[in-house]
């Protein structure tokens, strides 16, 4: 007997199809549905884009000459993610398409041809991670399939800001789901309801962080730009395995109301873009105080209306910027390699580079911060759930335990759910430890960590390495351990992290992280800027199957 669902994947992935595909949770692809994580044998070519690479202001330059409109590029980053992923490399990226993209931006392109333009972004399509709530037609689920039902009654603070820019909010993309923080065995990139998101660099490889459909997106022109969250690492490692250019802002610098939580002390959106210059573009349309999020009232006269008024392609000249090196290097060789070269070139243009400048509490919140995401988590998903209406399944952490172990077929067939099992146990965060644990972490890596190496060295930012190449996607095992990671200390003092990609270890990118106090996303920008135009690290992705391994002969070098 056939499945007519079978029959229905084998169709044609047209827009209107592959809209309807995508809200029902499957995203047809050219290999089948991806859930079943099997390793491509070898690289379908990504067929020619006409898009491909482009910034935003090379799309306004088209809008502005008419050579395209919002709705003609809209439809073609439509048709592009459609040809990828039934025809192509099937980077799973997109979990699903908002079916009213094209009348916004023709709305848009009225607004054009009235004499209205709202900005750099109006009519730029943009793709979100899907735990930001949108008002619309599309769902809100962190990959879940307990929340596949989740129509959220009110925009997010950042698709409030995004619509306010007048970009158009493309879609969904996959991510690892409810962000990386169900097991401690998950596999970066994979969720219940959308499969797994790949690597568009080597299809075997991990996409990385919980962002990794935002991340995958971007690089392989699926949009122009896009948005992931971070609580630790979610929008910079991602981004660095993407060959992206990431930013982890200031906690409160873009408002939270709106993104499904782990921890509100390290939770933030951001930018997740090919260039430093876009970055820019997007976080300038970010900020804001939000009034549901108490965090952005400390943002009030710290933030830039125009963060491109930061760049400067001296940005080096006089700098002085430390080498985190104690933990945050010395795991991987030849990233080791690419650093020196960048240091050399920093040098070179003008920066004052001092080395080791050493973190000194580097390290001794490892344990305490994974505790403390354990107590905000219950007590932030409760809230964001408690509020759903009844169309959605869950409603508190409990309920979602219970509904993964019902439904344990679709939704436990890789790796478990011990992290919400042990989140589920902690009390309510009045508790003296909870509260002790919070203000330790902050002091560790903020005060007598951040601050006081920069103050020691008088410095204007930290560098390291983001993170090394990114490793196999494993299934049975989980994401693998071993490698290196300069995402923690920013993280959990909730200080701002830009990375830039900085080179390429056997066809995999790696970047370079720029991490500074608090507030000070503009001088990282400028930095981040100077060593991109210094350095254009970034290649577009290859779509190969596998890294560049060379000769694998034996004895072969």
């Amino acid at each position: 007997m056939t499945d007519e669902r079978d029959d229905e994947r084998a169709q044609p992935l047209t827009r209107r199809n592959f809209v309807a595909a995508t809200i029902a949770g499957v995203v047809v692809t050219r290999h089948g549905r991806l859930d079943l994580g099997q390793s491509p044998k070898s690289a379908l070519p990504a067929p020619p884009f006409a898009l491909e690479e482009l910034t935003i202001d090379d799309l306004q330059s088209r809008m502005r000459s008419g050579s395209e409109t919002s709705a003609s590029l809209t439809r073609q980053y439509i048709e592009r993610i459609g040809a990828m992923d039934q025809s192509g490399p099937a980077i799973n990226a997109v979990l699903e398409l908002n079916p009213d993209a094209e009348a916004i931006a023709a709305r848009l392109d009225g607004e054009r041809k009235s004499g209205k333009v709202r900005g750099p972004l109006h009519g730029v399509p943009v793709l979100i991670k899907d735990n930001i709530d949108t008002a619309d037609k599309m769902h809100t689920s962190a990959g879940s399939l307990a929340l596949a039902g989740n129509i959220a009654a009110r925009d997010s603070f950042v698709a409030e800001r995004l619509r306010a820019a007048g970009a158009v909010i493309l879609g969904k993309t996959n991510l690892s789901e409810w962000a990386n923080f169900r097991s401690t065995h998950s596999t970066s990139g994979w969720s219940g309801r959308g499969g797994q998101t790949r690597n568009p660099y080597a299809l075997d490889r991990t996409p990385s962080g919980s962002s990794s459909g935002s991340g995958s997106a971007a690089a392989a022109s699926y949009c122009a730009v896009a948005i992931g969250t971070e609580t630790d690492g979610s929008v910079t490692s991602p981004s660095a395995a993407a060959g992206l250019v990431g930013i982890k802002p200031t906690v409160g610098l873009i408002g939270r109301s709106g993104i499904i939580p782990i921890a509100h002390s390290q939770d933030t959106a951001g930018p997740m873009t090919r260039t430093v210059r876009d970055a820019a573009i997007l976080l300038s349309a970010l900020t804001g105080v939000d009034p549901r999020d108490v965090a952005t009232k400390a943002s009030a006269g710290h933030s830039l209306v125009d963060y491109t008024t930061a760049l400067d392609r001296n940005g080096l000249r006089g700098a002085r910027i430390g080498v985190a090196r104690k933990q945050y290097t010395g795991y991987h060789v030849e990233t080791d390699k690419l650093l020196a070269s960048a240091i050399d070139l920093m040098k070179q243009h003008g920066a004052t580079i001092v080395d080791p400048a050493d973190i000194a509490t580097a390290g001794k919140t490892d344990d305490s911060e994974f505790d403390l995401l354990l107590y905000e988590f219950k007590a932030d998903l409760n809230a964001y759930l408690s509020q759903l209406g009844p169309s959605v399944a869950v409603h508190s952490l409990a309920d979602v335990i219970a509904f993964n172990t019902k439904n344990a077929s679709r939704e436990l067939r890789y790796f478990g759910q011990e992290i919400m099992e042990r989140a589920q146990k902690k009390g309510p965060l009045t508790e003296k430890k909870y509260l002790d644990t919070l203000a330790s972490n902050r002091r560790l890596m903020g005060a007598q960590g951040i601050d006081a190496t920069m103050a020691k060295y008088k410095l204007d930012a930290l560098v390291a390495p983001t993170q090394g190449p990114a490793g196999l996607i494993d299934l049975v095992n989980g994401d693998p351990g071993g490698g290196g990671s300069f995402t923690a200390p920013a993280a959990v003092a909730g200080y701002p992290h830009v990375t830039v990609p900085m080179g390429f270890v056997r066809g995999l990118p790696v970047g370079l992280s720029f991490v500074g106090r608090a507030w000070s996303e503009a001088t990282l920008l400028k930095l981040a800027y100077a060593f991109e135009q210094a350095a254009p690290a970034r290649k577009k992705p290859t779509y190969a199957a596998t890294a560049d391994i060379g000769d694998t002969r034996r004895g072969a070098l």
